[in-house]
């Protein structure tokens, strides 16, 4: 069983990333947000905070480009921070 308080911050994540999928929310919004669930990422292997960092990083980096580029695909890094959420809550569940 997780931690109360993880699953909470998780819920919160995927209630973010969809705002984000939806652009309700900008992406330095989401990240900012996303950043701060501290609870959730301490209860998850040390290489899931790791992965999900460099995410948000992609994330803030894209926000600069108006359109998708050859380099960076918004769509790609929402999609990986949905992936993200889905092995997050895996491992949480037990």
């Amino acid at each position: 069983m997780p931690a109360p308080l993880a699953a909470h911050q998780l819920d919160q994540l995927q209630h973010d990333l969809r705002a984000l999928q939806d652009m309700r929310t900008s992406p330095h919004a989401f990240s900012s947000a996303a950043r701060g669930h501290a609870d959730l990422l301490a209860a998850l292997p040390p290489r899931y905070g790791e992965v999900l960092l460099g995410l948000l990083d992609r994330l803030e980096a894209g926000a600069l480009f108006t359109e998708e580029s050859c380099s960076f695909s918004h769509q790609g890094v929402v999609d990986s921070l949905q992936l993200w959420v889905d092995k997050a809550r895996g491992v949480l569940m037990g």
